[in-house]
């Protein structure tokens, strides 16, 4: 898989030595994003917000503002449901008694829409391809309210322990844990309604809460990410029932961990894909590259910290036909 190159220019040095950055992203930017992307640097300097994502298996949204009022939190509603900005926070909202009970989860507003759009009811069975911290996963189990079954998938030994304690805090009685590769799981002949797949990725989005990726992530990285999540959607398309959903997500910026992949999966396999109703439609084009895509991408989404107040972030919907 080639990954995208583009000529230095003056402003590509100058910004990459104002901000920072690798001058190959900064380039990349450039040639994506236009005239967005000193906006996009901008951003990704001052940060973005916190979230907090109610969880409504334990207590309801009006009881838990009332009762983070009380403490001198002030939060505010979001385009994305569940979802609260925090506005004022008078001491970590990590540290409250209502967040150590689980009445909430502490995570970014793009993070919140990929179980949204997955939709699970309770009757599903559904899977999480790649599931600690269970940010994402106990939002599934708190969308299914807590019935069906549902399947967390986690690769990494280390990071299991993270996701059963935040399963627990979270009141979520339906989840079962498993430790596997995901690339394996289309082995197992199990079938799933829905399947969340929120990939590993060089997390180019994320730059405002890790400066590290500013200049530790290249043409590399790129490329090892964007084959495995080919080898992952694969496996979860093979794995889904005929009529069944998938959702990809990444907290990348890359088309070649993005579009590319989701164009790929669309070449490759018996899927289409389905509107989600927030973000920016997703690119259908890389001029500067001479490459289309399919006029279905434009129900894809992107999630910019300049447009959206939010990690960098993509999710697409994809219906086995």
């Amino acid at each position: 898989m080639k990954v995208l190159d583009f000529p230095s220019t003056d402003t590509s040095k100058c910004l990459a030595k104002k901000y920072g950055y690798d001058e190959f992203i900064i380039r990349r930017w450039l040639a994506l994003f236009g005239d967005e992307t000193l906006k996009l640097l901008e951003a990704m300097e001052k940060g973005v917000p916190k979230y907090i994502r109610v969880n409504t298996l334990k207590i309801d949204e009006k009881e838990l503002l009332e009762r983070m009022e009380a403490r001198n939190f002030v939060l505010e509603k979001t385009e994305v449901p569940y979802c609260f900005k925090v506005v004022r926070e008078p001491y970590s909202i990590g540290a409250t008694p209502e967040y150590l009970m689980g009445y909430y989860y502490v995570m970014d507003k793009s993070s919140c829409v990929p179980p949204l759009a997955l939709s699970p009811k309770p009757k599903d069975l559904v899977v999480d391809f790649a599931a600690s911290p269970g940010g994402k996963t106990t939002f599934l189990a708190q969308l299914m309210g807590n019935k069906g079954v549902l399947i967390a998938i986690e690769a990494n030994p280390e990071r299991i322990q993270a996701l059963v304690d935040n399963i627990h805090r979270m009141g979520v009685l339906n989840t079962a844990i498993v430790q596997m590769n995901a690339i394996k799981f289309s082995n197992l002949g199990i079938n799933p309604d829905k399947i969340l797949l929120d990939a590993p990725c060089t997390g180019e989005g994320i730059i405002h809460k890790d400066a590290s990726r500013k200049t530790d992530r290249g043409l590399q990285d790129i490329k090892f990410c964007s084959s495995l999540q080919r080898d992952l959607i694969e496996s979860a398309i093979k794995s889904l029932k005929s009529g069944g959903t998938l959702v990809y997500s990444t907290c990348s910026l890359t088309p070649e961990e993005n579009e590319m992949v989701v164009q790929w999966a669309l070449d490759n396999f018996p899927v289409r894909l389905e509107d989600i109703p927030w973000g920016d439609q997703a690119l259908t084009e890389i001029e500067a590259a001479n490459i289309e895509f399919s006029q279905e991408m434009r129900k894809a989404r992107r999630f910019y910290p300049h447009k959206h107040e939010c990690s960098g972030f993509f999710v697409a919907k994809l219906v086995k036909k």
